[in-house]
């Protein structure tokens, strides 16, 4: 392939004072380039300036030490995005007892080639003022701190405007476009505390983490914070379990699955029966309450529950299969249990040590945050999925008027076009063809994983597949993070698309690149799950957790190394993945 284009239209300028960025985190939440709608009108605008409030808020910087005319905390290459890991480091040296080096293992995990800390080292990131500010923020936010209240209200707040949407077919293009737009006062300030909330539950989980380590029991860190309860993205994989189940134990339903999901909605409505109808008003109560959630959620063109229900019936299908034994709520009680459990082991250890105070204000931390940050982003992805409707309004009007091929089109303008384009539409058909070819084409990109300055030009990137790819042979033990104890053998399944996961059975090893947390119903039927990417905190892990699955993150090229069909033991403890 060659690629027509060096810079993808909404690619960023470097930053000159924080050159190295990553894919780390950024590749999990936007596995996908980011469309010229979707990064003008949202990340790059209203997420950076979230971004550069959290980081005020919490007093990492002060506002005058970021650069005025440039990106900062965000940016995007070749259309991928990234995020400013030097941004990250400072704050990893301002912050009590905390040091670039631990930030660096939240986010990278083991990759290797990370450059170090000192090699970009700067006299001012040292900063008394800085630590002091954050010194409060810990104290009074991060350990202060036994309820999010504010975290609530947002979700009432989000909740509501889903429920009073507007009907989007009595709304002009203009009207559709500036309703989009007005959400982005409310997605700066619900982006700010996501950030913050992430920040803190790295902050608590790292010091829990530092105290097993102390006590010479560090696989307990993941133990103590799993089955927290209330988790956000772990609560559609509970409703889906509850369909899978009505499903399973109806002859009819079962027979309307083995047919396949493609149109199985409107054969249930043709079928009238009370199972049918059970199954229908279930599945409408699901889309209504989780129908933001999807592969690639925080992008505006992709497809969500929502918008392509069978998404969430192919986790549905695989569900169904399962034993009644994997129920995730299930799973979950046992991790409580083994959660307190440990927890009383740490204090037996620590008893009479001042490592006890710490544990006892860390630990709940870590559980009140984690689960908080997986409500913070559940808040965002709201607000993000009702753009997404009135946009696609705006895109299915231009294809039936046949200004557009294709509802997705429309997503192939900026934000400084869109308004142009409203008042002449089929002036622009030619440029969205030409940049829906190209932003297909950067799909074959292999985006760097780290970035130092300026971006090596898009004709020097690798293609995705191209490269030579050792797989493991048997006995070999592959290593990452642990990410939810538990240990199980199986067959693994490399799953590249969570809308496609029929090639995995019950008990088997599901394989993934990454795992947003719309991928994590898949969890539900796998014995265990093995991930290329991630860290402790990610929110795939975080839901692994909840649903009680044995997981092990940060597996450089797991999906490349395992075999497709190979027997595997995951040790979501240890850490390892062996090959059989």
């Amino acid at each position: 392939m060659a690629l027509g284009i060096d810079r993808w239209v909404i690619d960023t300028r470097p930053s000159e004072k924080f050159r190295i960025v990553t894919r780390a985190n950024a590749g999990e939440v936007c596995p996908d380039p980011v469309s010229p709608l979707t990064g003008s009108l949202t990340f790059f605008t209203a997420g950076e300036a979230g971004w550069r409030d959290a980081y005020v808020r919490a007093g990492t910087f002060e506002r005058d030490e970021l650069e005025p005319d440039r990106l900062n905390c965000i940016q995007c290459y070749g259309g991928y995005l990234f995020l400013n890991m030097s941004t990250t480091r400072v704050y990893g040296v301002r912050f009590p007892g905390l040091t670039p080096e631990q930030v660096d293992f939240q986010y990278f995990g083991e990759m290797p080639g990370i450059p170090s800390y000192e090699s970009e080292a700067r006299p001012g990131d040292e900063s008394p003022e800085a630590t002091a500010r954050l010194q409060a923020w810990l104290e009074t936010f991060v350990f202060g701190r036994d309820d999010l209240p504010e975290l609530r209200a947002d979700a009432a707040q989000t909740e509501r405007i889903v429920r009073d949407r507007p009907d989007h077919a009595e709304l002009s293009n203009q009207e559709l476009v500036d309703h989009a737009r007005s959400f982005m006062p409310l997605f700066r300030r619900l982006f700010c505390r996501h950030i913050l909330v992430s920040a803190a539950s790295g902050v608590g989980t790292g010091t829990v983490a530092a105290v097993c380590m102390a006590v010479g029991r560090p696989e307990l860190t993941m133990t103590l914070v799993a089955g927290i309860g209330d988790v956000d993205s772990a609560a559609p994989s509970m409703a889906m379990w509850d369909l899978g189940r009505l499903v399973a134990g109806s002859p009819p339903l079962t027979a309307a699955f083995e047919a396949g999901v493609t149109g199985i909605v409107d054969r249930l409505d043709a079928d009238r029966s009370k199972d049918a109808a059970r199954f229908l008003d279930g599945l409408g109560a699901l889309l209504a309450r989780f129908g933001s959630r999807g592969p690639n959620e925080w992008e505006l063109r992709s497809h969500t529950w929502g918008t392509r229900p069978e998404i969430a019936l192919a986790a549905i299908d695989r569900m169904r299969l399962a034993p009644d034994g994997a129920s995730p709520a299930g799973h979950q009680a046992e991790r409580q249990a083994e959660a307190e459990a440990a927890a009383d082991e740490v204090r037996s250890l620590v008893a009479g040590d001042q490592a006890a105070a710490q544990f006892e204000a860390a630990l709940p931390s870590a559980r009140l945050y984690l689960a908080g940050r997986e409500r913070s982003k559940t808040n965002n992805i709201r607000i993000v999925h009702e753009m997404r409707l009135a946009l696609r309004e705006v895109g299915r009007r231009f294809v039936e008027a046949g200004h557009l091929d294709n509802v997705e089109q429309v997503f192939m303008f900026t934000d400084d076009e869109i308004d142009l384009v409203l008042e002449d539409p089929p002036a622009w058909t030619d440029l969205a063809r030409r940049r829906e070819r190209q932003y297909l084409e950067l799909f074959e990109l292999e985006p760097p994983f780290v970035i130092v300055g300026e971006p090596p030009p898009l004709s020097e990137w690798a293609r995705k597949g191209k490269g030579s790819a050792q797989q493991a042979s048997a006995g070999a033990v592959l290593t990452g993070i642990p990410g939810c104890p538990g240990v199980a053998t199986g067959r693994a399944r490399v799953i590249l698309d969570p809308s496609d996961p029929t090639a995995l059975e019950p008990g088997d090893v599901l394989v993934a690149p990454l795992t947003d947390p719309a991928w994590t119903p898949l969890f539900v039927p796998a014995a265990a799950v093995v991930v290329d990417v991630g860290a402790q905190i990610t929110h795939a892990v975080i839901v692994s957790r909840e649903l009680g699955i044995p997981c092990v993150v940060s597996v450089t090229g797991a999906t490349k190394a395992i075999p497709d069909g190979a027997t595997i033991t995951v040790d979501g403890g240890a850490g390892t993945v062996t090959v059989h």
